[in-house]
């Protein structure tokens, strides 16, 4: 590590990450997300994991329901799912919205299987796109485009007052809004629970346009 330097004005040098014996970082995958995209990641047993609230957060929901939503969601945040998790990308601090927002939005009461992870989070870091991964790994469904700046598409809260401006896939002509794409959620994780509910009893599924 280098040390940082006590001289006003100076500027402070970022520590280096360790290398193994042939001078390369032992995690390429953690260094893919830090060189392409700036994300903070850490290496452990389990695998590389990438830090939310700081570039973004996660919204968690079933991956059957999030396949059957995905249509509504702007094709430009990027979506990833690991097993039947899928994972949305929203703007950090959204993690903090959930709670109130399920509330405002009359969905508090349900169980809907909609989390959130933000500050001092992690979640799997997703295979980097093109690139081979074992089959149990997190998978980008719609990848970050490397090199561009993600912040201004992700869903953020805009305004309770002005959703009415405002849809899921941007048609406010700026980022999509969060309040939407939690309802959204929150009606296809309700969906969803009611057909497997469904399907457990024996009956048939129920429909839903």
């Amino acid at each position: 590590m280098v040390a940082s330097s006590s001289v006003p004005g100076t500027a402070v040098p970022t520590p280096r990450r360790p290398l193994d014996a042939a001078g390369s970082d032992p995690d390429p995958v953690r260094q893919w997300y830090e060189d392409a995209l700036g994300w903070a990641g850490t290496s452990g047993p389990g695998g590389t994991r990438l830090r939310t609230g700081l570039r973004f957060d996660v919204l968690e929901l079933p991956a059957d329901a999030g396949f059957a939503m995905l249509h509504r969601c702007d094709p430009r945040s990027p979506v990833a799912v690991r097993g039947e998790t899928m994972q949305l990308l929203v703007a950090a601090g959204s993690a903090d919205e959930l709670p109130g927002l399920l509330d405002w939005l009359e969905w508090g009461a349900l169980p809907l299987d909609l989390v959130a992870v933000g500050a001092d989070g992690f979640i799997h870091a997703p295979t980097p796109p093109g690139w081979a991964g074992p089959q149990e790994a997190a998978t980008w469904v719609r990848p970050p485009e490397p090199g561009s700046e993600m912040e201004p598409v992700l869903p953020a809260l805009t305004s309770l007052t002005a959703v009415s401006t405002w849809s899921v896939v941007g048609g406010g002509g700026g980022a999509p809004d969060l309040v939407r794409l939690v309802d959204t959620a929150a009606t296809y994780c309700h969906r969803a629970r009611l057909r497997r509910a469904s399907a457990a009893q024996g009956s048939q599924p129920l429909a839903f346009s």
